[in-house]
């Protein structure tokens, strides 16, 4: 096998297809990406046995057909170092495959390219297209609130939840939920469930573009499958059940604090200095026009915030994680959000005022 392609043509694809290759695993193969030269195009397959990322270039000089499998790592690392605009000549031969670019060269060691575990492509009995840019707004609004090492293992991810004429992504952690819902028309009937798991939304957000190209979903009982551009992107499901999160959205509260989303960003900065380092509460005391935000920690070192706030109402009383908090103003884009609550008890709701795609709930705090 033989090739001859551009450094900055192949660095890209490159780089997210070798990324989703583990550095230890039991089976030696998944450290390496499979490569082959058919039909014109140069194919680059990275997997982790969960996860698996092709990308496909047109190439068209120096090619002779075949495949093999090299070390991810060292052969991304080897094409990262060489300078811009460089050529780079992939030979395979006996075994060992030979990477030449101006006065370098470099001999890499192989394994077979049978011993790579392709994953099977599903039986899709629901597909779907969407703009690339959709599936980035659903991922960038909720992932955020994904759990990262939880017992439960079915919120170490993200739940897809189709309709007829939406798409809604939803993460929870168990203290905090996101949750993002965009119009899209699909052949399914009722409703269809997937859970994606934690790396795979890390991957795919890398390989989605903030465009209007088109991205083809494929979703099947035990994978899904999404295809964009160049790249095919498979993933294995959780399989659990994920809870039934509508039951944590709070209704009926009636008392709205609406604010300037810059305010109380750098308002949980600042108290979070002084916040417990464990368990990063804050006190909330919301008054007609004013809301203002303590902290204090074992050291008894107190911070004070105050800001004005479109709020009359009674005095209300309540603590929140201000991490999450944090975390909320961070994906907003509006210069205002709202936070509505109903007593001392009782979770935030927080929305941006002008855009109900996307909502956020905060579990309150005892302090």
């Amino acid at each position: 096998m033989r090739f001859t392609i551009s450094r900055e043509v192949l660095i890209k694809p490159l780089q997210l297809v070798a990324g989703v290759v583990e550095r230890r695993h039991t089976l030696a193969v998944l450290a390496n990406i499979l490569i082959s030269v058919k039909n014109g195009q140069l194919s680059l397959v990275g997997s982790d046995a969960e996860i698996e990322i092709v990308a496909k270039l047109p190439i068209d000089s120096g090619l002779e057909l075949g495949d093999t499998t090299v070390p991810a790592k060292k052969f991304l690392d080897i094409c990262k170092s060489l300078p811009d605009g460089s050529t780079i000549d992939f030979t395979y031969d006996n075994n060992k495959v030979l990477v030449k670019s101006g006065r370098s060269k470099f001999t890499l060691s192989t394994l077979p390219a049978s011993d790579f575990p392709l994953m099977k492509a599903a039986e899709d009995d629901l597909a779907f297209h969407c703009q690339q840019k959709e599936l980035r707004r659903l991922i960038d609004r909720t992932g955020f609130a994904m759990a990262q090492q939880d017992v439960r293992y079915y919120l170490n991810g993200m739940l897809w939840e189709v309709r007829a004429d939406s798409l809604r992504a939803v993460a929870t952690d168990g203290h905090r939920l996101a949750m993002c819902t965009r119009p899209l028309a699909t052949d399914v009937v009722g409703l269809r469930q997937a859970i994606l798991p934690r790396k795979a939304v890390l991957e795919l957000s890398r390989l989605l573009q903030d465009n209007e190209d088109m991205a083809e979903v494929a979703l099947g009982d035990n994978n899904i499958r999404v295809s964009a551009g160049s790249f095919t992107f498979t993933s294995k499901l959780v399989d659990g059940k994920f809870p039934d999160y509508e039951r944590v959205l709070p209704v009926g509260g009636d008392k709205v604090v609406v604010g300037n989303r810059d305010d109380f960003k750098q308002a949980f900065v600042r108290t979070a200095i002084l916040s417990n380092d464990k368990y990063r509460g804050v006190r909330f005391v919301v008054e007609n026009g004013v809301l203002t935000i303590t902290a204090n920690n074992p050291e008894q070192e107190e911070a004070e915030e105050q800001v004005f706030v479109d709020y009359e109402g009674d005095v209300l009383e309540v603590g929140f994680n201000v991490s999450y908090l944090l975390d909320v103003t961070q994906v907003i884009e509006a210069d205002s959000m709202s936070l509505t609550m109903a007593d001392n008890n009782s979770s935030a709701l927080i929305q941006d005022p002008n855009n109900n795609d996307s909502l956020y709930v905060v579990m309150p705090m005892r302090l």
